[in-house]
C-alpha cells in the first residue's frame, strides 16, 4: 500500500526527490541527450522535467490512491493506467521544454519515441513515489508487538518513535500520532483511531484531537480559548463543549503555563 500525506512537508521532501533524479539523468544523459548541450542545461532540463510530474503524479496519486484503497483495488491494476494516460499530456509539454532549448530536437525525435520516453522517466517517478511512500504490510505491522494486549493503534508506529502516544490529530482523510519523538500518519479516521485504544486513558477534547492523560503538562488559558500543553510542547485545542467535560474530569485543575510568544 501506498501513503498519501497532503502536506507541506510531504511535498518538499518529494519535489526535493525529483530535483536531485532529474540532477543525476541530467549528468547521465540518457535517451542521447549526452550529447545535446553543458552539464548545467541538462541538468536544468531533467530538473525540470522531473519537477512537471513530481508536481503532475503526485497531484493525481493523492486524488486515486485513497479512492482505490477504498474500492479495494490494488496498486498494480490503477497504476500503469495512469501512466500511460498521463504520458500523454506531460510527452506535449516536456517535448515543449526540450524544443525551447534544442528545436532541431523535434525532426530527431518523433511523437511517438517520445511518448515512449515519457512513459519510462514516468515509471521512475511512480516507482520512487512508490518506495518514498510505501506503507508496511499489514503482517510487518504486527511483527511490531508480540504484546495481543497492545493497543491496536500501536502498531500504527514505527520503531522509531517509541510507543508512548500522546495524542491523535485530525489531518484531511488522516490521523497523526504524535509521541515524544515525533510524529507519522495513518490513514484512517478519528473515530476509527480511537476504536483502536483500548484501555489507553484518554479523552477527545476536540473534534479533531484526541490527547492521553498522562501527556498533560498544562493549561493555556487565552481569553475564552482554552488549550492543553502537552509533553514535547504540543498544543492541543479545546473546544468549548469539552470545556464541562474535561473540567469533570479534572484536567483542567492542572497548572496554567504561559502561551508561547
Amino acid at each position: 500500500m501506498i501513503e498519501t500525506p497532503n502536506t507541506a512537508r510531504a511535498w518538499t521532501t518529494e519535489l526535493a526527490v525529483c530535483l536531485g533524479t532529474g540532477a543525476m539523468l541530467g549528468v547521465i544523459g540518457p535517451f542521447g541527450s549526452f550529447f545535446n548541450d553543458t552539464l548545467p542545461v541538462r541538468v536544468a532540463y531533467w530538473a525540470g522535467v522531473f519537477l512537471v510530474c513530481g508536481i503532475v503524479f503526485g497531484l493525481t496519486i493523492r486524488v486515486l490512491a485513497p479512492r482505490a484503497r477504498t474500492g479495494g483495488v490494488p496498486v498494480w491494476a490503477w497504476a500503469p493506467m495512469m501512466v500511460l494516460a498521463l504520458g500523454i499530456p506531460l510527452a506535449w509539454v516536456t517535448r515543449a521544454m526540450a524544443a525551447a532549448l534544442w528545436p532541431g530536437i523535434l525532426q530527431a525525435v518523433s511523437p511517438l519515441d517520445w511518448y515512449g520516453q515519457t512513459v519510462m522517466v514516468s515509471l521512475i517517478y511512480v516507482a520512487l513515489y512508490g518506495a518514498l511512500r510505501r506503507r508496511p504490510s499489514h503482517a510487518a505491522v504486527a511483527q511490531t508487538t508480540t504484546d495481543p494486549a497492545t493497543p491496536r493503534i500501536l502498531r500504527h508506529l514505527p520503531a522509531r518513535l517509541g510507543r508512548d502516544l500522546l495524542c491523535l490529530s485530525m489531518e484531511d482523510h488522516y490521523v497523526r500520532l504524535h509521541t515524544i519523538h515525533g510524529s507519522t500518519l495513518v490513514l484512517m479516521s478519528l473515530s476509527q483511531a480511537m476504536d483502536e485504544l483500548s484501555d489507553l486513558e484518554g479523552l477527545q477534547v476536540h473534534r479533531s484531537w484526541w490527547v492521553a492523560r498522562n501527556a498533560v503538562q498544562g493549561v493555556i488559558e487565552d481569553g475564552r480559548n482554552i488549550r492543553i500543553r502537552l509533553k514535547g510542547g504540543i498544543e492541543a485545542p479545546v473546544s468549548r463543549t469539552s470545556v464541562a467535560r474535561l473540567r469533570a474530569a479534572g484536567w483542567l485543575d492542572t497548572p496554567a503555563v504561559p502561551a508561547r510568544a
